[in-house]
């Protein structure tokens, strides 16, 4: 538990006998997430599917589970500056020892933009933002922060007072330590957009790393290319992707 939202312990506490019957539903695949109102505050929870057996032994007693790592990541993005919805409370349920279900509870983020939007940009709608994402993103990675779920929907923003924010989700992979240069190109692999999108990206990208813009421009398209070739055949399936 947050010690800032002490408060609120006994709210959260139910949530596993509301989970089912409240919120709103935003996303719903192996994991459910809802958006929930406890005393007054809107709260996003994230339960979390219940495990293969090998995987119920292996997070109760051997590796940290994903919601607890969720849980504990957004300190150490927070403390150097950037942003992550603010963690509140991680719940388990077990049976027979094991884990079972187990949530994630932060506050919800203001912000409805994502990624996915640029699919089909034009340079008119993407060229402010990603410059200013690429420069975030040299940031964070030059800060020894990488987020090995770079993807369209975790990356949340909005434009405030002129200035273009960027807040991360889902953070329950990360890697901290020292990002090199070709780890750092390759972390733009998941994202939507069109050549010219991902060209500026990586021009920017290396500016903000002081780095060759030809030599990362190459291996963001490549690390692209390759991550979405790799993805359509182990899912069987064709998509109109500029590659």
């Amino acid at each position: 538990m947050n010690p800032a939202y002490e408060s609120m312990r006994p709210a959260i506490e139910s949530i596993p006998q509301r989970f089912e019957q409240e919120g709103e539903v935003v996303y719903k695949g192996r994991n459910l997430i809802k958006v929930m109102e406890l005393e007054g505050r809107q709260v996003n929870v994230k339960r979390y599917h219940v495990p293969s057996l090998l995987n119920r032994v292996v997070y109760s007693f051997l590796r940290k589970p994903k919601g607890r790592r969720a849980f504990e990541y957004p300190q150490r993005l927070l403390q150097k500056g950037f942003e992550t919805p603010e963690p509140i409370a991680y719940l388990e349920e077990r049976r027979g020892g094991l884990i079972h279900y187990s949530y994630f509870v932060s506050v919800q983020s203001a912000y409805r933009r994502n990624f996915y939007e640029f699919a089909e940009a034009t340079p008119e709608q993407y060229t402010e933002v990603a410059i200013a994402f690429a420069r975030h993103t040299a940031r964070l990675h030059e800060a020894g922060i990488l987020h090995r779920d770079y993807s369209p929907g975790n990356i949340l923003f909005d434009r405030i007072d002129g200035t273009y924010h960027f807040t991360l989700v889902d953070i329950n992979r990360m890697k901290f330590g020292k990002i090199g240069l070709e780890e750092g190109c390759a972390n733009f692999a998941r994202l939507w957009g069109p050549i010219a999108f991902f060209e500026l990206i990586a021009r920017e990208y290396a500016r903000g790393r002081q780095a060759d813009e030809a030599y990362c421009t190459q291996q963001v398209l490549a690390c692209r290319k390759k991550f979405w070739t790799r993805f359509a055949k182990r899912h069987y399936i064709s998509f109109k992707l500029e590659l």
